[in-house]
């Protein structure tokens, strides 16, 4: 890989989960505006159909005339050839399928026990890391055999496990995840400063902030603009609009599963001071059960969602359709900016630009002063010529702290049933999360437990059976 007149050509790509039906298109979408870097895509998946659709699919954006970027898309049938001397890897997968996800989700209603994601935090968040640490396991182990030099993008969920498996695999990996839930929080910021002080298109990356927290649980204790603080413009805001929260004048609120009012957002600053950085439905993952998750009706006061396993089976067979429509010509991918990063990072790593951007990776360098070190965390890092330096973000204010100490500790547990197959390990994870902790008996807990085990048994190693 060489930088000539700034440009890099021959960059090589392999891309871990490469028959996405939606995540992928985003990825070849924003490479394909990008005129500085071109090469080849090795798209890699299980299901090797989706991998050869996505091949034709990203070639025919290459031969799109309003494509600057132009990129070589191959299906590689093994990890092996996809990963053999490439210089950077993706890893997007969905570990198992929406049925399993269907359990993760909604196994625990029956306990009054309601998650809004289920892929990150909680009993859902759990289970679903169990099946996905053993495949994160084989996929170090490949890195580490063929591409132990190349950078490792993650955006798979639950994100902290992911990334902190592939560390425990392969000590020496250039791995790092990458969330987009900072940038809506910017995007939040950027338009109540629009709206309090009439200042108009407002570039979301000039919103300045410090990072801290973990994926899904992150905090800013720093946000400015041009001088501006935005922490005195943000309080003033959410009390002339806590009730009716913000909501961002380019969505539709009531039409999406995703989107939300922000007034989750608005109680935790007023409870402990500090912006929350992530979405609505995230963050009440990480709360006590009895407050904003407690029923559903208490969810809909907060005007946030329960995003159903349903409605991802919906959306995943409309995705479906387009992927056959794009297959065969009778579409086309609009080609719009993502508001992702991703190709920005590589854009950055391989020396043409450089970029501060938030990143997870492990504690190693005391970037949050008062985590472990061997926490898998979230603070901004500084992206150059193959490297990332993360900044030193500083200390959790001690509510903070005491919020995420639960879900720290829960991780190691986590990984470590994952690799050892501990059912008790799994039930003490259980009883300490705090969507479950004190609201339930413990003989009920360990029932859930073994029950979302089982119903996601065909997905886990032996040694769980």
């Amino acid at each position: 890989m060489k930088c000539i007149n700034n440009q890099v050509k021959d960059i090589n790509i392999a891309y871990i989960g490469g028959g996405s039906r939606g995540w992928a298109w985003t990825f070849m979408t924003d490479l394909s505006m990008e005129p500085n870097m071109s090469g080849t895509i090795r798209l890699y998946d299980i299901d090797e159909t989706a991998s050869k659709n996505n091949e034709i699919i990203g070639n025919q954006l290459t031969s799109r005339e309003d494509t600057p970027g132009k990129w070589n898309y191959v299906t590689s049938p093994t990890l092996k050839e996809a990963l053999t001397g490439c210089d950077f890897v993706i890893i997007s997968i969905l570990p198992g399928t929406f049925d399993e996800m269907e359990s993760d989700v909604h196994l625990p209603e029956r306990l009054f026990i309601y998650q809004s994601v289920g892929d990150t935090a909680g009993p859902g968040g759990m289970i679903r890391a169990l099946r996905t640490i053993p495949m994160f396991v084989t996929i170090a182990e490949a890195i580490k055999n063929y591409s132990p030099d190349a950078w490792v993008i993650n955006y798979t969920n639950p994100m902290s496990l992911c990334v902190k498996t592939l560390y425990q695999v392969f000590p020496k990996i250039k791995a790092f995840g990458c969330c987009h839930e900072v940038f809506g929080t910017q995007k939040v910021l950027k338009g109540i400063l629009e709206e309090s002080m009439d200042i108009k298109n407002i570039d979301r990356r000039e919103i300045h902030v410090n990072v801290l927290g973990i994926n899904h649980f992150t905090w800013f204790d720093e946000a400015s603009y041009r001088g501006i603080d935005l922490f005195p413009v943000y309080r003033d805001y959410i009390e002339r609009h806590f009730e009716e929260g913000y909501h961002e004048p380019d969505k539709n609120w009531a039409n999406s599963t995703f989107e939300c009012a922000h007034r989750l957002k608005f109680d935790l600053f007023r409870r402990y001071g500090l912006i929350a950085a992530a979405g609505d439905r995230h963050l009440a993952e990480f709360m006590p059960g009895d407050t904003y998750l407690k029923d559903p009706e208490t969810v809909k006061g907060w005007k946030f969602g329960l995003t159903t396993v349903e409605w991802r089976k919906n959306d995943l067979k409309k995705r479906l359709e387009k992927s056959h429509r794009l297959v065969n010509g009778e579409e086309e991918i609009e080609i719009t900016p993502s508001g992702e990063e991703g190709i920005l990072l590589i854009k950055s790593l391989c020396g043409l630009t450089r970029t501060i951007s938030n990143v997870n990776i492990p504690n190693t360098q005391n970037q949050i002063t008062n985590l472990p070190t061997d926490a898998v965390v979230e603070t901004n890092a500084v992206f150059s010529l193959d490297s990332i330096k993360p900044v030193a973000a500083g200390a959790l204010p001690d509510q903070i702290l005491e919020l995420i100490k639960p879900h720290i500790k829960n991780h190691q547990w986590i990984l470590e049933a994952a690799l050892t197959y501990n059912r008790p390990l799994v039930y003490k994870a259980f009883l300490h999360d705090p969507l479950i902790m004190g609201r339930v008996p413990e003989e009920s807990v360990i029932k859930l437990a073994d029950d979302m085990i089982d119903n996601t048994i065909k997905y886990l190693p032996d040694g769980w059976k």
